[in-house]
Formats: structure tokens, C-alpha cells, sequence
């Protein structure tokens, strides 16, 4: 096939410090043809100003602005929204995944398949996060039927077809997990591939945070419950 036109969607909170080296490294992509899209979502340091340096000196690059903190969830959401080319790939903008790899991603397009879903191998995470993130993917899996291993993992490629019409509530944690439950449902074709996990350089996620966790299970059990209704109702 021929090289496929994508929206590369980078949402980044606080992410100053790494946003400029993660942008130069998808800037010296030659393939694919690609547009970025920087989602601000409530920075408290200056990631809006540098962002949109950069952005004044390359026409592919647009930064949206959440002028309050909305989630993760509602940043990706924000950005694969306001993308316009036909392949929309999303990582976060901390540096732990080489952008690189977004060919391997790629290749699985002339495979006739949908949804391309990363899974970090060799995962650079404390034993205690790597255990919970253990415990949270089978529970996703389980409840929600999500035919992935690494639900959460921040490289992603989705036909942007599979997108239109779609309306994704979750936007913190459960963001991942209702994305690919609803895009199961609908009958998109989902493959994983390996991808490398880097080292966090700086700063620290906020996916341990009491009130994340809190938040991401009242999503799982409300998005479980609506989704048997749903299915309950479609059976009529």
C-alpha cells in the first residue's frame, strides 16, 4: 500500500521538559506523511509555549489548548477528534516509546485490520505498577471482552473510519479500555504488536494517584453496566 496520511496525536500535561525532544523525533519522520496535533490539557509550566514555538516554524504541527485540566481521556479524545487524515496514531508526549516504531503499526494496515494496539514488552515500571496494570488488564478483559493484553499502552493506530460517530464518555483512566470496548462491539478489527518501553526521562505519571484509581473504577463498573443494557436492548 501506499504510504498512509496520519494524524499523530500527542497529549501532554506538565510536559515541558520532554514535549520538544518528543516532537523532533516524529518531525524527522520521512514516512509516513503525517500531521500533529499537541493537546494541551491544562499545563502548569510553559509545554503551551514551547509547543507552539515549534508549531510556528512547521506547518504540520497544531496545538490544542485545554485552558483547564479535562484528563487524559478527554485530551486523546480531543485530539483524535480534530485530526483530518485517514490514519490517527496516538503516544504521550513523556519520551517512553520510540515513535520509530509507528511502522510496525503501520504494516499491520495492509492486513486488513482496523485498530493497531501496542503492548509493551520489557515494561520500565516498578514491580508494583507492573502488577497492578496486570490485575487491571484481566479485569478489563473479563468484564469488557477487550482482546488485549496492554489496554492503557499510549501507542495506538486506528483506521479513523472506526471513529466516525463514536461518543466516548471515560476521560480519565477507563479512556482506553471504553474506546476499544465500543470499537470491539462494532465489529473493528483489533491486533496487537510489541512495542519497546522506555525509561521515564522526567516528571512522574499520575496513574498511581488515589483519586485516578477511584475514578477509573466507578468508570469501569458504570461503562460495564451500560454496555449489558445496551447489549440487552439490541437482543429485543
Amino acid at each position: 500500500m501506499s504510504a498512509p496520511l496520519v494524524s499523530v496525536l500527542i497529549p501532554a500535561r506538565d510536559a515541558a521538559a520532554t514535549l520538544p525532544a518528543c516532537l523532533a523525533s516524529v518531525r524527522r519522520q520521512s514516512e509516513p506523511r503525517f500531521e500533529c496535533i499537541v493537546v494541551d490539557d491544562g499545563s502548569r509550566d510553559a509545554t503551551y509555549q514551547r509547543a507552539s514555538a515549534i508549531a510556528e516554524n512547521d506547518p504540520r504541527i497544531r496545538v490544542v489548548r485545554h485552558p483547564v485540566n479535562r484528563g487524559y481521556g478527554a485530551a486523546v479524545w480531543t485530539g483524535l477528534s480534530t485530526g483530518t487524515l485517514e490514519y490517527a496514531f496516538f503516544t504521550d508526549g513523556d519520551r517512553q516509546f520510540d515513535v520509530r516504531q509507528i511502522t510496525d503499526l503501520i504494516a499491520k494496515l495492509d492486513e486488513g485490520y482496523d485498530v493497531v494496539v501496542g503492548y509493551r514488552v520489557d515494561r520500565k515500571d516498578n514491580a508494583i505498577r507492573i502488577a497492578n496494570a496486570h490485575a487491571w488488564n484481566w479485569l478489563i478483559r473479563t468484564l469488557l471482552h477487550v482482546p488485549v493484553r496492554d489496554v492503557d499502552c499510549a501507542f495506538k493506530l486506528f483506521d479513523r473510519r472506526v471513529l466516525q460517530g463514536l461518543t466516548i464518555e471515560a476521560g480519565g483512566a477507563m479512556f482506553s479500555a471504553e474506546l476499544l470496548a465500543r470499537l470491539q462491539a462494532r465489529g473493528a478489527r483489533i491486533v496487537e504488536v510489541p512495542v519497546r518501553h522506555l525509561p521515564r526521562e522526567k516528571g512522574r505519571s499520575s496513574g498511581g494517584n488515589p483519586r485516578v484509581i477511584a475514578r477509573a473504577f466507578y468508570e469501569l463498573f458504570r461503562l460495564y453496566g451500560k454496555l449489558r443494557r445496551e447489549a440487552a436492548s439490541a437482543a429485543r
